[in-house]
């Protein structure tokens, strides 16, 4: 049977509790009444206690106490249950005359109170209900919450493996490469570090400064091997080693300067960067040459656009941005809070 074989839902735990109600109300009915009637009145008292309890906190639970119609709340469970109470009356005395009654019977109001005082007991039930249907959905998101937080960790293992696997790799290669080609050597330990940033630090909320600036020079490094003529960087630093930064936050100005500030084919190409730490601010600076030929190829592009969406959201209105272009200067400013 498919119902109990999978971890069961919500709507399947109260199909298992009305089945389990419909067969008590069945067997307590059965000395009495027979099979075929207490299978009918069974069914039909069901279906009431059902409607009284789905029609409470489904509809008129949300809909008036949770919107704070207290009054209105009141009235219409108090003509809910009442009507629901007579028609249920009436439906039982119908069929008992119609299959099982020997003379027809009328409805007295002593029957159907009977029945209303039933349904304000339901009523009362239906509130227990509500609790245990929220107490099972809150039981079930939490475990829903668990299963995907371990699914979550075996997926950022799984991802791990590869990074690694490459770390190592690159390792070997560098040792051998460093025996006949130092420079070379070099240059893949340096990309082995900024990979190994992407993976280990760039998803931290914050790094130490010299993590963040190890990876800059890195990458400074790199893109100095693609462009034919020395590239000059002057890279002033004065801060406290202990500082922790947000990762990846300076490495848009630099990689700009690398997009569009340098002539391949120019033999003066300068850049300069700033990072100051002072009263409690960090200065961030950078500038480069603008040559004619990268000039009309300049765009804003969504970098900075990015970074200030990301600064806002970290620092608020407490930072300052600024960009200049001009004296033939592309210069990058930024200011942000530390501790």
């Amino acid at each position: 049977m498919q119902l109990f074989k999978a971890r069961p839902s919500i709507k399947k735990l109260q199909l298992l509790v009305w089945i389990s109600v419909c067969l008590l109300l069945f067997f307590s009915y059965l000395p009495m009444d027979g099979a075929t009637q207490s299978a009918m009145y069974a069914s039909v008292t069901t279906a009431f206690y059902a409607i009284i309890i789905y029609g409470n906190i489904s509809v008129l639970y949300p809909l008036l106490y949770q919107k704070g119609k207290y009054v209105w709340y009141v009235l219409l469970v108090i003509i809910f249950i009442a009507a629901t109470g007579t028609v249920r009356g009436y439906i039982t005395l119908l069929l008992y005359n119609s299959f099982f009654a020997k003379t027809p019977e009328p409805v007295s109001i002593k029957a159907i109170t009977n029945y209303i005082s039933g349904g304000v007991l339901i009523y009362m039930l239906s509130l227990i209900f509500r609790i245990a249907l929220e107490y099972f959905k809150l039981k079930q998101q939490t475990e829903e919450i668990i299963i995907q937080k371990s699914q979550a960790e075996l997926n950022l293992l799984k991802s791990q493996v590869q990074p690694h696997f490459l770390f190592n790799t690159l390792n070997n290669i560098y040792y051998e490469a460093y025996r006949e080609a130092p420079r070379t050597a070099a240059l893949i330990e340096k990309l082995s570090d900024i990979m190994r940033y992407f993976v280990d630090e760039s998803p931290k909320d914050d790094v130490t400064i010299g993590t963040e600036v190890q990876f800059i020079e890195n990458y400074i490094a790199l893109e100095k091997i693609r462009i034919r003529h020395e590239v000059v960087v002057f890279f002033e630093k004065n801060f406290n080693s202990d500082l922790r930064i947000p990762p990846m936050l300076l490495m848009t100005f630099v990689e700009n300067i690398f997009k569009h500030g340098i002539d391949k084919s120019s033999e003066q190409n300068l850049i300069g960067i700033s990072l100051i730490q002072q009263d409690g601010y960090l200065f961030f600076k950078t500038n480069n040459t603008i040559h004619v030929q990268t000039a009309s190829k300049r765009a804003a592009g969504f970098g900075i656009a990015n970074l200030t969406k990301r600064l806002t959201m970290l620092y608020g209105a407490d930072f300052d941005l600024k960009i200049d272009n001009s004296n033939n200067t592309f210069s990058a400013f930024l200011k942000i809070p530390v501790a």
